[in-house]
């Protein structure tokens, strides 16, 4: 059982280097395209489509926050 889920892991984290590789040559893959992951990583275009919504989420989250960072900076130099 541990064999499995050790090979089980690192599939799974190919999977994710997969998708990120994906998400930073397009953020927003049409039906085509979701297919075409899908069947390289071995999920249904659904799961694709929704790994790519929460990944956008989590990106425009870390965008806000790092915009709000520097702005913090320069006005407490001021």
């Amino acid at each position: 059982l541990p064999i499995s889920l050790s090979l089980n892991n690192a599939s799974f984290l190919e999977q994710l280097e997969e998708l990120e590789k994906m998400f930073q040559e397009d953020h927003y893959p049409d039906n085509e395209k979701r297919r075409e992951i899908a069947a390289v990583v071995g999920v249904t275009p659904q799961r694709i489509m929704v790994w790519f919504q929460n990944r956008r989420a989590k990106w425009r989250k870390s965008e806000k926050l790092s915009v709000k960072g520097n702005k913090k900076y320069p006005a407490s130099s001021a």
